[in-house]
């Protein structure tokens, strides 16, 4: 009390009863992959692309950060972190597999390896990454006839390692077309490379035959869209991107920026579709990334699936190879098409840079409450498969966010589900919710801690945090008609009892109920005769 010794007026400050809590940001994502540049395992925070180019470099040819995070700023995402793993040979994961075995090189700059063999108006080379995926077998390429009937330009190439068929690629030798024979191995095979060998008029389909692939050899790095040479070759496996919390490396570095809510691998599948990851160290990376949203508890996992997966394939492999079962994970079926401009023209992307960026747009128009679904995919030319109403009806509930094209209505996001088998959990919308008020709460209640553990104490505590959930539900995101029907918030002596308070603790029991999204709209229709009165329900 201050003392008050001579007569006089006196003015004293003193502090409110009421401290509010106030909302946190709920779309910063983090992105983890490989670039040409930039600080390795460093997470690096970016507000715009131009950001991104300075720190990292532009487009390159063969990987995905780059595109993903184009993707996140131009659909609505407004910051994001950047982590670079990888580096040269002879950088910090100097410990990884031989050159032969992890194969740093996107598929033209694989051409260089081994022999070229001509096929017609084209030529065909083994990548470097085929010598781990075929052993010694030697490997072929096989020209034949299409299934049924179609444009005399179309026929299948069929991949072997010995006389096991890996591959088969169903393509056309028309320039332009979406099955163009040159894009459609770039982007789907594992085994060979494709290139034109005849100007554009005399590109022609190659007749039936069978040639055998020279042993390739190990290839150089990724070439760079600036032109520069690159410092030496990625090396890329599941520690470069697990890393460590104690070093500040992969996930772990991740640990200590607080602010993120969503983090997406997207180089993942680059360093898969070059054979440097098979699907166990790809799944054995996903899990890691799960594991460190779980353990942050704030925080959304992105998971991309392999490319080149039909909706059958997708579906075994969600529910069979991968498995997972996370409230703190979604999954993005299938991968975007989008204009690359390293190699002047459409390609393959994974999707979970463009869901980042839906996801801050729905957070920023809409509110974290809103499901991030019947959103445009922006810059979205064409998807890799077209899913039907009938394969959505056996991908939606295992937690397959279908991304569905429909005409005259764009490309759009057409699923909002975790991959969670907990009914409470289903929705997305409703975890990150949940994350939200969580970390809004945890933070805007700081000045408790030391407070005297008393009645006074408890009744400002129900007041602050009543108060931020009356302005959520005014907001929609609560449920109910009145505010005691959206949410509730105890704290007294049956939550405080003797025992608790004798050791220093306060525990305030918070109840709410989140508004659930309209998943399923349904209209009942019945003939309506004149004159009938009114019909049943």
């Amino acid at each position: 009390m201050p003392s008050y010794l001579s007569p006089g007026v006196y003015v004293e400050e003193v502090a409110s009863g009421s401290r509010p809590i106030e909302g946190v940001g709920t779309a910063v994502g983090a992105f983890v992959g490989l670039a040409p540049e930039g600080p390795l395992n460093e997470p690096t925070l970016v507000t715009n692309w131009s950001q991104y180019v300075a720190a990292f470099g532009d487009f390159t040819d063969g990987y995905y950060l780059a595109h993903s995070v184009y993707g996140f700023f131009n659909n609505g995402g407004s910051a994001c972190y950047v982590v670079r793993v990888g580096g040269s040979r002879d950088g910090a994961f100097g410990d990884g597999p031989s050159a032969g075995a992890v194969a740093g090189s996107s598929a033209p700059a694989a051409l260089e390896a081994g022999e070229p063999q001509a096929l017609g108006g084209f030529k065909v080379a083994a990548l470097p990454a085929a010598a781990k995926n075929a052993g010694s077998a030697p490997i072929t390429v096989e020209v034949s006839d299409a299934d049924g009937e179609g444009p005399a330009e179309r026929f299948k190439l069929v991949v072997k390692t010995g006389d096991k068929p890996v591959e088969t690629l169903d393509v056309t030798a028309k320039r332009g077309n979406r099955a163009y024979v040159v894009t459609q191995v770039k982007e789907k095979s594992q085994y060979i490379t494709v290139e034109e060998a005849a100007p554009a008029g005399q590109l022609v389909r190659p007749d039936n035959q069978t040639v055998t692939l020279g042993p390739p050899k190990a290839g150089a790095a990724p070439a760079r869209s600036n032109g520069a040479d690159p410092a030496g070759e990625e090396v890329v496996n599941p520690k470069a991107y697990l890393g460590d919390s104690a070093d500040r490396t992969g996930f772990g570095g991740l640990e200590a920026v607080d602010e993120i809510t969503m983090v997406a691998v997207p180089d993942l599948m680059s360093a898969y579709q070059r054979g440097a990851l098979d699907l166990e160290a790809v799944k054995a990376v996903q899990l890691g990334l799960i594991a460190h949203c779980e353990q942050m508890g704030d925080r959304m996992a992105i998971i991309d699936p392999p490319p080149g997966l039909n909706a059958r394939q997708v579906r075994v492999w969600r529910q069979e190879t991968a498995g997972y079962d996370s409230r703190f994970a979604t999954l993005y079926y299938p991968w975007v098409k989008a204009f690359d401009p390293s190699i002047g023209r459409t390609r393959l992307l994974p999707p979970s840079g463009h869901m980042a960026g839906i996801w801050s747009r729905n957070d920023s128009e809409r509110g974290v409450h809103k499901a991030p679904a019947n959103e445009v995919v922006r810059g979205a030319v064409d998807l890799e498969l077209q899913i039907t109403r009938g394969e959505q009806d056996l991908l939606n509930p295992i937690g397959v966010n279908c991304i569905r094209a429909f005409p005259g209505r764009g490309i759009r996001v057409w699923g909002a589900r975790t991959l969670a088998s907990d009914p409470a959990w289903r929705y997305l919308n409703v975890r990150r919710y949940f994350n939200y008020l969580e970390e809004s709460i945890l933070l805007g209640t700081q000045w408790v801690v030391f407070e005297p553990n008393d009645q006074a104490l408890w009744a400002r505590i129900r007041r602050n945090i009543s108060a931020f959930l009356v302005n959520e539900w005014r907001n929609g995101a609560l449920f109910g008609a009145t505010a005691e029907e959206a949410f509730y918030v105890k704290c007294d002596a049956e939550t405080n009892p003797p025992e608790s308070v004798d050791i220093g603790r306060v525990i305030c029991e918070i109840g709410i109920a989140p508004v659930k999204p309209a998943e399923f709209v349904v209209f009942r229709m019945a003939q309506h005769s004149s004159g009938a009165g009114e019909l049943d329900e």
